[in-house]
């Protein structure tokens, strides 16, 4: 098929968006593939719907190759099904929510668990039906406090998402591989580069979780990695290797002193160096202690307080899903007013726990550890406060941050952190979602089996901003061949009719051989022009019928490698089919 530039519902932007902040949104706005309509909510112009659409054919394909089915489910839900898994509440202000005009409570699908569980139970009743793996791929929607990064986190986004249904745990680890298997097959014919990551399952509830990660410097999730085991984890699931404890004979007692203005962990070390205390202190060897408010869904908010290691800060998004399902807040002024045994640079584990306020620690705060922290009075702290003898941590939270040369889980080596964007996500969710609607089918046996159920999700538009992101350079966006929504761009870049004729002939011997061709047949527009539209576009080959014309030749530029080069003009056609690696026999036209 030839698409002709002159016609297409195109228009090319010579400078950046405003409120572009990563090179994908950038050069997909400026390229004409998307538009921005509000606040994490954009239109797919004509090209941005050929990518959109391919992606979602090698997905597509994938899942089949499986015996996944395909469906359709609706993005306008009903408020009951979410109300018996209580998401309808922990999804807290990420939810749309609305009223119909009856007044019934409906919100639009950030996810579907919910409802492939009922689908299934209510077309299956017998072993017999099982296993199944049902899949849509579907727009949802997410109330995001801060979308950024235009199509890399919207609000309205299209995902695949996939649920098998397993008789055993047996079955449902298949399925779980199966899946596995099919996004490594998925994201390799995509072209993308990407790590697989152990995960957290979050909202989404269920034991095993790993995550996709497309490696971008962009990224908003920070995982690691030990070479020496191959270990690798989003930071949110990783374990802390926690020292042994240390037994509490012999350990020095623990004294207060006054250490005048040192509300901060920097002037507590200053202080404790100059103090005479017989060693060098570091800030690993204090003691923070961060004061918050959790309240889980529908509950009361109430005071929690976690210790890290003063060298340390309190990474949110490990807080966060630590905490899973309860919600926090990090305590202000209003909350120190209204609880005064609180006195913000000087806490300490005996006023908390004292007065109530649970305490949990990081894993390293281990019995037998001796630390200096806050004695609960403005400028004192206490030194060689230890774990076990003086107070005990309600237990352990995993809040600190992760850092380059921690050890591994494992114990095979260092970490190394890099970032990543979340593209595809695995779970094996058990019983959660068939606990709540009782989905059973009669077993061999006769007697009522629950289905084990596994979510499996891939943003599918989102795939479109990373690739865009890895594949890009500093002309354009460079598309392979899998998703490129042309296979040619031609360009005519001579206005001698000669050399239009010629165009117009390679393009339709193109088409015959089933090439899908773009034809910059513009007139009015400058060869400058139209060879720095080819390029951020970024169709993978560009054939440029220009000035060599005349002389029997035309030039063949390939995106990808930056390679140029003249060839026969009789011979284009067979080195354009050879460069995209299509066979030379022409489609049946009868």
């Amino acid at each position: 098929m030839i698409t002709r530039l002159s016609h297409l519902f195109l228009r090319t932007l010579r400078d950046d968006p405003a409120d572009a902040e990563v090179p994908s949104h950038r050069l997909l706005v400026r390229a004409g593939y998307v538009r921005r309509i509000a606040p994490g909510v954009y239109s797919w112009l004509p090209l941005g719907l050929k990518v959109l659409r391919q992606v979602e054919r090698v997905v597509r394909e994938e899942m089949n190759a499986i015996g996944a089915q395909e469906i359709s489910l609706p993005a306008l839900l009903p408020r009951d099904p979410y109300e018996v898994t209580d998401r309808w509440t922990e999804y807290g202000q990420s939810l749309f929510r609305l009223k119909d005009r009856k007044g019934a409570d409906m919100l639009l699908g950030p996810t579907h668990e919910e409802l492939f569980a009922l689908t299934v139970k209510g077309e299956y009743g017998s072993y017999k039906d099982l296993p199944v793996t049902l899949y849509q791929i579907q727009t949802k929607y997410r109330d995001e406090e801060r979308p950024r990064a235009g199509i890399l986190r919207g609000r309205e986004f299209v995902m695949k998402d996939s649920y098998s249904f397993d008789l055993d745990e047996a079955g449902l680890k298949t399925s779980y591989h199966a899946h596995r298997e099919a996004y490594q097959r998925i994201f390799a014919r995509l072209g993308v580069k990407y790590v697989i990551v152990a995960a957290t399952s979050g909202a989404m509830g269920g034991s095993a979780s790993e995550e996709f990660l497309a490696e971008s410097e962009i990224g908003e999730d920070t995982y690691v990695r030990c070479v020496e085991s191959g270990y690798a984890a989003n930071v949110e699931a990783v374990v802390t290797h926690a020292p042994d404890s240390i037994p509490l004979d012999g350990l020095p007692e623990a004294v207060a002193y006054e250490t005048g203005n040192t509300p901060t962990i920097a002037t507590l070390v200053d202080w404790a160096n100059g103090a005479d205390l017989g060693r060098t202190v570091t800030a690993a060897d204090t003691l923070k202690n961060v004061l918050l408010k959790v309240r889980v869904p529908g509950g009361e908010w109430e005071l929690l307080a976690v210790g890290v290691p003063g060298d340390r800060d309190v990474d949110e998004k490990r807080l966060e899903a630590s905490l899973e399902p309860a919600e926090f807040e990090m305590i202000g002024d209003a909350e120190f007013a209204a609880n005064p045994f609180l006195v913000k640079g000087y806490i300490g584990p005996k006023a908390l726990q004292a007065n109530g306020v649970r305490y949990l620690v990081d894993p390293r705060v281990v019995s037998g550890t001796a630390w200096i922290t806050g004695a609960d009075e403005k400028g004192k702290h206490v030194v060689d406060l230890v774990v076990g003898r003086d107070f005990t941590p309600d237990g352990t939270i995993e809040a600190a941050e992760v850092r380059d040369g921690d050890m591994s889980p494992d114990g095979a080596g260092p970490l190394v952190a890099a970032r990543g964007i979340e593209i595809g996500h695995i779970f094996q969710l058990g019983t959660k979602y068939t606990d709540a609607f009782s989905v059973d089918v009669l077993g061999e046996n006769g007697k009522p089996v629950r289905l084990l159920q596994g979510s499996y999700g891939v943003g599918v538009s989102r795939m479109v901003a990373v690739i865009a992101e890895q594949m890009h350079d500093d002309k354009g966006l460079r598309w392979p061949a899998a998703v490129t929504p042309f296979d040619v761009h031609i360009v005519i870049a001579n206005k001698d009719a000669g050399a239009r004729e010629g165009a117009e002939s390679i393009a339709a011997e193109l088409d015959l051989h089933a090439v899908e061709v773009v034809l910059d047949d513009r007139p009015k527009v400058s060869p400058g022009v139209k060879f720095k539209d080819s390029e951020l576009i970024g169709v993978p080959l560009i054939v440029v019928i220009g000035r060599g014309w005349a002389n029997g030749t035309v030039e063949l530029s390939d995106r990808f490698t930056g390679e140029v080069r003249e060839v026969p003009a009789d011979s284009a056609v067979r080195e354009v089919l050879a460069a995209i690696g299509r066979p030379k026999a022409g489609r049946d036209l009868s």
